[in-house]
């Protein structure tokens, strides 16, 4: 990951030989609704290794760890573990043989502390009842041991995505497993905190841990794999010790062609386009600072920072969905601070992190989603929708944002991240195009070839005179989208830079409160 160094461990010394692979996958294919998802699948992964599975969303990495782990059982093949063929499939027979995993999509148990949910089924008792101070005090040298500043009393509903990340991870890698999967570890991290899981993995590593870990960030795989195995369409296409192929290689395997660029040519920005939205001393709830910037038409304002610098919840501010105080005009009107629906009905539109809470509802359709923001455009006789009318524009935008999709009525469930992601900012699409889109780590887990194509998307839509807001923890991402990038510390700005003045240390400084050393 840009800006995280990796422990020297992770990428020099023996890789550790065993009489078995720690793990063995022979054969192994799985179908749903008679539809091949994983075929023949088949690799020896060593103990003491890190090995990343590389892949577009809907390669079949998420169906292949499910099986490994228990979840699913494939219809055929074979899974070893050290040597042993596996008979049972299910979760708790998956851990017992020392499989852990840390899926993409967290699940944490809310309600609960942060020191319930790291000992959940290791739990101290004394005379059939918990010994809670005994256990907080655990969970508390568990945090500090990998330089998390957490309270362990605190609600795991309180934590925001990257801190929720880091206690999972720390939660599913605590308990001498022999294998771990990780989905997508890093995929909200900050550089900070990706050097802790870096730590956390070499130590495992060192202790003969065997890894499999999937990534979409071309230098991560560097970093800190052994061994690189690329998936496309179920089938492992290439699998070759670290460093033998490039990283053209790498992305050419994943999605079957040569991507020529991964950012497209960005459209010029000029420095007389009308301001769009304008943020006058804007007061979030749970910082102190006032916040004040400017975004002009067709402009790409990036935001960067650490996490808990306080960008989504400016950006949740200026959309309605967090409380504030202070201004915000959109188009020289101002903005009523607090109401979503004044915020939509005026043009401004939002694709948050986390798009399965917030950004689609994955039990309806691809339609329904598409077209739920603005169903009052489609009514034929008040009270009844034009359903051919609603079905036209809804595979009009399809088309646009190349939603792969096996037709309009398909779940969202069912798509694949980068489908899924594609869809969230489709349905701001119809009709009218939003005068600004705000963007919150639009790419969070999502694969190159999806990447490459929400980017060209970003830069035709501020072609058109869209004001966007990028927030992103992405550097690349950062750096060549935006025109120009405010970076934030403690929910205030701490300066701006312009596109000629782009890099990441920069950046950096600034988001560590160096100001002196990185303003313009």
């Amino acid at each position: 990951m840009a800006g995280a160094t990796p422990d020297a461990t992770l990428t020099s010394g023996p890789v550790a030989t065993a009489a078995h692979a720690a793990l063995s996958c022979a054969d192994v294919s799985k179908q749903f609704d008679g539809v091949p998802v994983l075929r023949r699948v088949s690799f020896d992964l060593m103990p003491g290794t890190v090995n990343v599975l590389a892949g577009e969303n809907g390669a079949g990495k998420s169906t292949l760890f499910k099986i490994i782990s228990g979840q699913y059982t494939p219809d055929e093949g074979r899974v070893s573990i050290a040597g042993d063929v596996v008979s049972v499939f299910s979760p708790r027979h998956a851990q017992a043989l020392g499989v852990s995993i840390i899926p993409q999509e967290l699940a944490p148990i809310p309600e609960m502390r942060v020191w319930q949910n790291l000992l959940v089924g290791h739990e101290t008792t004394r005379l059939g009842v918990l010994n809670r101070k005994v256990m907080i005090a655990q969970a508390a040298s568990m945090l500090e041991g990998v330089g998390l500043s957490i309270d362990p009393e605190a609600p795991m509903k309180s934590l925001g995505v990257a801190s929720t990340q880091m206690v999972e991870i720390l939660k599913a890698t605590s308990w001498h497993s022999r294998i771990v999967l990780m989905d997508e570890p890093s995929s909200s991290l900050s550089s900070r905190e990706t050097e802790q899981l870096f730590r956390v993995i070499a130590r495992m590593r060192a202790a003969g841990t065997c890894i499999l870990y999937t990534s979409h960030r071309m230098e991560e795989i560097e970093q800190i794999s052994d061994t690189v195995a690329v998936m496309r369409d179920g089938v492992i296409v290439s699998h070759e010790q670290t460093g033998v192929l490039s990283e053209a290689q790498i992305i050419a395997a994943m999605v079957g062609r040569e991507l020529t660029a991964l950012f497209p040519r960005q459209s010029s920005h000029q420095g007389e386009a009308a301001t769009v939205l304008d943020v006058k001393d804007l007061h979030v709830s749970g910082y102190d600072a006032k916040v004040s910037f400017q975004v002009k038409a067709g402009e790409i304002l990036g935001l960067g920072g650490l996490v808990g610098a306080g960008r989504s919840e400016l950006l949740e501010a200026i959309f309605g969905m967090r409380s504030s105080e202070g201004t915000v005009t959109l188009d020289g009107r101002e903005l009523p601070l607090g109401r979503i629906e004044t915020s939509i009905r005026r043009g401004i539109a939002m694709v948050p992190e986390d798009r399965k809470k917030a950004g689609v509802l994955t039990s309806m359709s691809i339609m329904d989603n598409i077209t739920l923001p603005y169903l009052s455009r489609f009514e034929g006789m008040p009270g009844v929708l034009n359903t051919g009318k609603r079905r036209e524009s809804a595979e009009s935008v399809v088309r646009k944002t190349r939603v792969l999709c096996n037709g309009l009525q398909q779940k969202v469930s069912l798509l694949s991240g980068g489908n899924q992601q594609k869809v969230a900012l489709a349905r701001w699409l119809i009709g009218d195009l939003p005068r600004v889109l705000i963007l919150d780590e639009p790419t969070r887990g999502i694969d190159v070839g999806a990447r490459s194509e929400l980017y060209r998307l970003f830069n035709e839509l501020a072609a058109q005179g869209v004001a966007i807001l990028l927030a992103s923890s992405d550097m690349p991402e950062l750096i060549n989208l935006s025109h120009r990038v405010l970076v934030m510390r403690g929910g205030r700005i701490m300066g701006e830079i312009a596109k000629e003045d782009l890099d990441q240390e920069r950046i950096l400084r600034l988001a560590m409160g160096k100001s002196e050393n990185a303003a313009r």
